[in-house]
């Protein structure tokens, strides 16, 4: 049986494996090497410069590639040497390693203060505009969901399963409280919560209302239920709504 989504890596959970990934002592000086080289280096050079053989830096190298560390190329051969193999070197990546736990998404954050500060219409307040960016920043996440997974007409059960992935890559940390209801334990944006817990709430309103409408989730709706040490909004099954009253 297959899933509707599968599960992505969330940005903690990759800078976790890294971490593990440098644990080692041997892999750890091969990193440092590296980044202090400023250039390229080939798997001998690495060799020298830490003490080991060949063979084992290039299982070390091999490792901090998989765990996005490191890339690799090949390069062409410098000098009058025409053939023979391309040699292959390694350089960090630019990625830098951030751990929290909880999560908490400063980068998603900046993104969307920025955001609201150069596209703030003459007719806003600023919070206002950060509400509208949070908004449409959870739309265009809803509309790739969708794009990608074409799941067709969604009832409540299934959109509430299906909104569970993206609330945990983003750190939500989404919990079944009730087969109507997924409660969120954590505040991605908690480092502004403390200072202005409105603006806060609003934003994670918005960027939640988005993306469902987004996802096209109709039978799900965001309500704002405010707990102490959590996130104030809650996704649960969308309330029928009344038929008018006849005049």
């Amino acid at each position: 049986m297959t899933s509707d989504m599968s599960q992505p890596t969330s940005p903690a959970d990759a800078a976790l494996d890294s971490l593990s990934v440098l644990g080692e002592g041997t892999r750890r000086q091969i990193f440092a090497f590296i980044r202090r080289a400023r250039q390229p280096v080939t798997r001998e050079e690495t060799a020298t410069g830490v003490g080991i053989s060949r063979k084992l830096a290039a299982f070390h190298l091999d490792k901090l590639v998989d765990a996005g560390l490191l890339r690799a190329r090949y390069v062409s051969p410098t000098g009058l040497r025409k053939v023979g193999r391309q040699p292959k070197v390694y350089e960090p990546t630019d990625s830098p390693i951030q751990v929290s736990i909880p999560d908490r998404r400063h980068e998603l954050l900046a993104g969307l203060l920025l955001q609201a500060v150069l596209t703030e219409g003459d007719n806003e307040t600023a919070a206002d505009a950060v509400v509208r960016t949070a908004r449409q920043r959870g739309h265009e996440l809803g509309e790739q969901d969708r794009a990608r997974l074409r799941p067709g007409r969604l009832g409540a059960e299934r959109g509430l399963t299906l909104c569970e992935p993206m609330l945990d890559q983003h750190g939500f940390e989404p919990t079944r409280e009730a087969p109507d209801r997924l409660r969120l334990h954590n505040c991605p944006f908690h480092p502004l919560a403390a200072q202005a817990p409105d603006l806060v709430c609003g934003m994670n309103h918005a960027f939640l209302t988005g993306y469902l409408q987004g996802l096209q989730a109709t039978a799900v709706q965001a309500i704002l239920a405010p707990r102490p040490g959590e996130c104030c909004v809650q996704l649960q099954h969308a309330q029928p709504q009344d038929p008018p009253k006849a005049g």
